[in-house]
C-alpha cells in the first residue's frame, strides 16, 4: 500500500500537467526507498520498478500498458487499472503473504550501481528520436508551469 505522501506527490504532478509515467515515478521512488530501508527486498531493480508501477495503476494513475512483454504482463496491468476503478479493499491475508515473501528477498538489488545499470540498459532500448521527444515534452511542461 503506498504512503499518503506518495499519493499527494503524484496528485501534485498531475495538477502540474506532468505525464502519467512521471506521476508513477513517485511510486517507483517510494518502492525503492522501502527496499533500501530494509522493509522488504526484491530480486532485481526491474522488480522494484514493476511493483511501483503496479501500485501507481492501483492508485488511479494513468500509466500506459507496456508495449513489450507477454500476455501475463498486459493482463496484470489491466487488472491493476480495474482495481483502481472498483475501490474494493485489499485482502489482508494476501497483502501479508506478499510482504512476507518479499522480506525473504535481498535488499542490495537496488544499490546505486544496480539502479544505474538498469537505467542504462533501459535507455539503450529507446531510440534517439524517442529520447528527444520526451525531453521536448518535459521542457514544454516546465515552461508551462513557469508561466503560472
Amino acid at each position: 500500500m503506498p504512503d499518503k505522501s506518495t499519493i499527494e506527490k503524484a496528485k501534485k504532478d498531475k495538477e502540474e500537467g506532468k505525464s502519467g509515467s512521471t506521476q508513477a515515478g513517485e511510486f517507483v521512488h517510494d518502492e525503492i526507498e522501502k527496499v533500501k530501508k530494509g522493509k522488504h527486498g526484491v530480486r532485481s531493480a526491474k522488480q522494484a520498478i514493476a511493483i511501483g508501477l503496479s501500485e501507481a495503476r492501483r492508485a488511479g494513475v494513468k500509466v500506459p500498458t507496456p508495449k513489450k512483454g507477454g500476455a501475463a504482463l498486459k493482463k496484470k496491468a489491466k487488472q491493476d487499472e480495474e482495481k483502481a476503478k472498483s475501490h474494493k479493499p485489499v485482502s489482508q491475508k494476501r497483502s501479508r503473504a506478499r510482504i512476507k515473501d518479499l522480506k525473504k528477498e535481498p535488499t542490495n538489488t537496488v544499490s546505486h550501481k544496480a539502479l544505474s545499470k538498469q537505467a542504462k540498459s533501459a535507455s539503450k532500448q529507446r531510440t534517439a528520436s524517442d529520447r528527444s521527444k520526451a525531453a521536448k515534452k518535459a521542457a514544454k511542461t516546465r515552461e508551462k508551469n513557469k508561466n503560472k
